[in-house]
């Protein structure tokens, strides 16, 4: 394997500057430690930052290892979250075959097509061959019973924890007009920042500010000034990320705007699947945070969309 580095400079430049600002976000934590003392939500708080240390780390080692890197890391993201969605939805043995396919047919073959940069294949695989094999697995087990239910469970899952997430390190395969292919782990790192921080940023303005929450049922600690204060801070993230990017300031905008409204979605969709099955949290992985599932959730339905808006509009 190639050890030499494969970040451009402009990515090392961005780590930098998340390290200095996670040293500052520390630093903030530790005095309002001592402070105020280590109450829930300051605990709360200070794990989430020690969480985001390890998450930009493993970011950058993987992302070091150019395109391998990168597909290997969001195929292990998306065995956890296979993972995560098996063990709260699942309580049958007659779904275990059903469960096999996915771990060991849906997920590698899927990478494979990413790592092999073959578009046609990746793009339909899931959607068509793996949506008429999940239900003749099903219909082998011998029982009808809620038959149409378990099989729609199993294809949803497969859709949003390996088809989803798969764009992410596939947006590496692209070949854009006017952006050499060596910068488009740049893309990558625009999409996890603007709907990360988005997620962030969403917290901290719901926080500051308050007042009536969006959908109560649904996501409990959403507000609707947290979540419109988030959504607008990281669309002007995502502008100022433009000079790293093949769009203009206003394109950088428009797309950022679009890829934080489908996180903020996806992550109601995500929400209501918990509140069904009882739940606060997908699991407790990530310190802070919950599972993996409850770190990507956003990222899930927001990468599809930049992916596709990215190959039409640039010819990729």
């Amino acid at each position: 394997m190639n050890l030499a580095p494969q970040l451009v400079p402009q990515a090392g430049y961005i780590f930098v500057s998340v390290f200095i600002a996670l040293t500052i976000a520390s630093f903030i934590g530790q005095m309002l430690k001592r402070q105020y003392g280590n109450s829930d939500t300051i605990s709360n708080l200070n794990a989430r930052i020690y969480a985001w240390w390890l998450m930009t780390i493993v970011l950058l080692c993987a992302f070091w290892f150019g395109r391998i890197g990168a597909t290997v890391l969001f195929f292990l993201i998306s065995f956890a979250a296979l993972r995560e969605f098996m063990t709260l939805i699942y309580r049958r043995r007659i779904d275990y075959n059903n469960m096999a396919v996915c771990f060991y047919i849906l997920l590698p073959v899927q990478y494979y097509f990413v790592l092999d940069q073959w578009y046609g294949m990746f793009s339909i695989f899931i959607p068509i061959y793996g949506f008429l094999l999940l239900p003749i697995v099903s219909s082998l087990s011998g029982s009808t019973t809620n038959f149409l239910e378990r099989t729609a469970k199993t294809q949803w899952m497969a859709m949003i924890c390996i088809f989803c997430l798969s764009h992410v390190p596939a947006l590496l395969t692209l070949k854009l007009d006017g952006f050499l292919p060596e910068n488009n782990i740049l893309l990558l790192i625009f999409l996890i920042a603007v709907v990360q921080c988005s997620d962030v940023l969403q917290y901290i303005w719901g926080k500051l500010v308050g007042g009536k929450k969006i959908l109560p049922s649904v996501s409990p600690s959403k507000t609707i000034s947290g979540t419109v204060g988030g959504i607008l801070s990281a669309t002007v993230l995502a502008a100022l990320m433009s000079p790293i990017t093949p769009f203009s300031t206003f394109q950088a905008a428009l797309i950022g705007f679009v890829i934080c409204v489908m996180g903020f979605l996806g992550g109601l969709a995500m929400s209501a699947i918990k509140r069904d099955y009882g739940v606060k949290d997908w699991g407790n992985m990530i310190q802070g945070h919950g599972g993996m599932l409850d770190r990507v959730d956003s990222v899930c339905f927001a990468a599809p969309v930049f992916f596709h808006i990215v190959r039409y509009f640039w010819n990729g």
